[in-house]
């Protein structure tokens, strides 16, 4: 008979340690089941498509959130930038560059686009330059952007909305709408959107040295520094790439609502971070997969829909997400000392 202060066997501890690594899809599973059960519509293909949209735009900044977080820091301006970058579309969509003297530019939405990208990702570099230039933390630096993007947005319009984005014929404009309302066979635009980022993303992070540089820059940034890793630059690009994804959501948002307001993307960010841990990224950094951000987004895709088909209050709501999110924790730092255990049950039938 096993005493009572025996080692776990190896076999259950490695079975144990596999059912952590794959708790994002097991919490997917459990509560698509759950809703399927307990809300009713739910799986009706309208809902499908209505949510499938909420996800995208958690998964976008989820994924930059990632790779900021795996580098060691963190990006508290995302949903700032959101909002900025919505009311940049409403404007360029409404005025477009006046030159004075009755002389305007008017951009087509291609244009509207990339200069809308360009402006995320230019908010995204001043956070990496206040950071690695500067020596800011990111958690002070990016909290000081939040500011600066959502007082500038206030600015831009004196708090008010930007309505009737319907666009200009005249100019090309008016296919701006079809960015959130539009569909490729069947699957809204922004879903492909989310696949390419998504492939994208994956693809720098597994395959190319500069995803292998943010993983070492995380893991430890000063032995990355002296094997010869460009610390500065690889963090510029993680907080220029969250900010090209804020970018995309802003013109999203904007588009499905056929309008912009300042206050729009208010507490994204914290939806972002909730998603990049449910999918396994470490806050301590070095750690994370793209995959199971994604994943995480569907989570909390699922659960917020869910939940309001059920008519659950919003204030319950708020707090069963921060309960999602200490538990992500809890169980993370748990993997963490079971992989540790395992490595040395290893070592110890080596020896």
């Amino acid at each position: 008979m096993m005493s009572a202060t025996a080692p776990r066997p190896i076999g259950s501890t490695n079975a144990l340690l596999l059912i952590l690594k794959l708790r994002t899809f097991i919490a997917l599973i459990a509560v698509f089941a759950f809703f399927a059960f307990a809300a009713p519509n739910f799986l009706s293909a309208a809902n499908f498509v209505i949510m499938s949209k909420h996800v995208a735009l958690n998964a976008f900044l989820a994924i930059g959130m990632t790779f900021v977080i795996i580098s060691g820091g963190i990006d508290l301006s995302v949903g700032s930038i959101v909002g900025l970058c919505g009311m940049v579309a409403g404007w360029l969509i409404l005025y477009g560059v006046d030159l004075g003297m009755g002389w305007s530019i008017q951009f087509n939405t291609l244009e509207i686009c990339l200069i809308v990208i360009l402006v995320g990702i230019a908010v995204g570099a001043v956070n990496g330059l206040l950071i690695t230039r500067l020596n800011v933390a990111p958690f002070i630096a990016t909290l000081g952007v939040l500011y600066v993007a959502r007082g500038s947005a206030m600015l831009s319009s004196d708090g008010r909305t930007f309505p009737n984005l319907n666009g200009n014929a005249e100019y090309g404009s008016d296919t701006f709408r079809m960015i959130g309302a539009g569909s490729f066979v069947g699957i809204p635009i922004s879903i492909w959107m989310l696949i390419f980022v998504g492939v994208l993303a994956a693809y720098i992070a597994n395959r190319t040295p500069l995803g292998r540089h943010i993983y070492a820059v995380g893991g430890n940034e000063r032995g990355a520094a002296l094997s010869g890793v460009k610390v500065g630059r690889t963090k510029m690009f993680v907080y220029m790439f969250s900010g090209f994804c804020a970018a995309l959501v802003g013109l999203i948002v904007s588009s499905q609502l056929v309008a912009s307001h300042p206050a729009t993307g208010d507490t994204f960010e914290l939806n972002a971070i909730a998603a990049a841990v449910l999918g396994g990224t470490s806050m301590n950094g070095g750690r994370g997969r793209i995959l199971g951000t994604i994943v995480g987004a569907f989570v909390i895709g699922v659960l917020s829909d869910g939940l309001v088909m059920m008519g659950v209050s919003s204030f319950w709501q708020t707090v069963i997400k921060g309960l999602v999110i200490i538990a992500a924790v809890v169980i993370d730092q748990a993997q963490q000392k079971l992989q540790a255990r395992v490595a040395l049950q290893a070592q110890a039938a080596l020896a």
